[in-house]
């Protein structure tokens, strides 16, 4: 018997996995084929991207700010205060950038994905819709992934830039010159850098996403099963994002 519960377990975890991949391929596949349901794109970049802002430029804000405070203290005693700004600068693009606003988005917006499409399937919505003859996929993930994918670089961006703005409002208050602390940014960063922090919100991006959309289409069980769905998405997501931050720069630094 213990085997057999074994089996069963493996079974059913594989074919989760199966699962999520085949929604995720189908979802992918659909960002090139019409119809693109314009609206509803748009409606969703203003959601997660719009909505989203005032949440990282504060995590940004205080983030940049806690840096650059810490830097200094450990930085002062060696007269190597001028540095500042670009370890806030390596820090910030690199990882803390995309990693904050990526969590800070699936909590906000990661939810409330799996709580809206969960709620369409314990309301029999989705089979609604199925009837029609709409594609799910297409109709209900495709756009959401499309609008994840545009918003993640553009929110890291922005964090990045309002923590480097944090940081000098702190620089300022310890008599550090200004044009030092911007001119040690490329002294400290390469067009790699960059890059990372531009590629990484968009991995992440579409974890949290089609997470989201795989869990909320998954939801059985009333209100209880949306909550339920909602908490499981949102672990998920935060835990496989700081899981594949880490592959992520390992890979970065094997191609450096």
């Amino acid at each position: 018997m213990p085997l057999i519960l074994i089996e069963n377990s493996l079974k059913g975890f594989f074919f989760e996995i199966q699962a999520f991949f085949a929604l995720a391929l189908r979802a992918f596949v659909s960002l090139f084929r019409r119809p693109f349901y314009y609206r509803e794109f748009t409606t969703q970049l203003d959601k997660i991207g719009v909505g989203s802002l005032f949440i990282v430029i504060l995590t940004g804000m205080f983030t940049g700010m806690v840096m650059a405070l810490q830097a200094v203290i450990q930085l002062k005693p060696f007269a190597a205060t001028s540095y500042v700004g670009g370890m806030v600068a390596v820090s910030m693009v690199k990882e803390m950038g995309p990693v904050l606003s990526a969590l800070m988005v699936t909590g906000r917006v990661g939810s409330a994905i799996t709580a809206e499409l969960g709620t369409m399937v314990v309301t029999e919505q989705v089979d609604a819709m199925r009837v029609e003859g709409t594609d799910i996929v297409k109709r209900l993930v495709t756009p959401r992934l499309k609008a994840t994918l545009i918003s993640l670089p553009l929110l890291a961006v922005v964090t990045d830039a309002v923590a480097l703005a944090g940081g000098f409002l702190i620089s300022s208050n310890y008599d550090i010159n200004i044009i030092m602390y911007w001119q040690s940014l490329s002294q400290f960063m390469v067009p790699q850098d960059l890059a990372e922090g531009v590629v990484k919100p968009m991995v992440f991006g579409t974890i949290f996403c089609m997470i989201s959309c795989y869990v909320g289409l998954q939801t059985r069980g009333g209100a209880e099963g949306v909550g339920n769905a909602v908490k499981k998405a949102v672990v998920l997501s935060s835990v496989l994002i700081l899981v594949s931050d880490f592959f992520l720069t390992k890979l970065f630094i094997a191609f450096r």
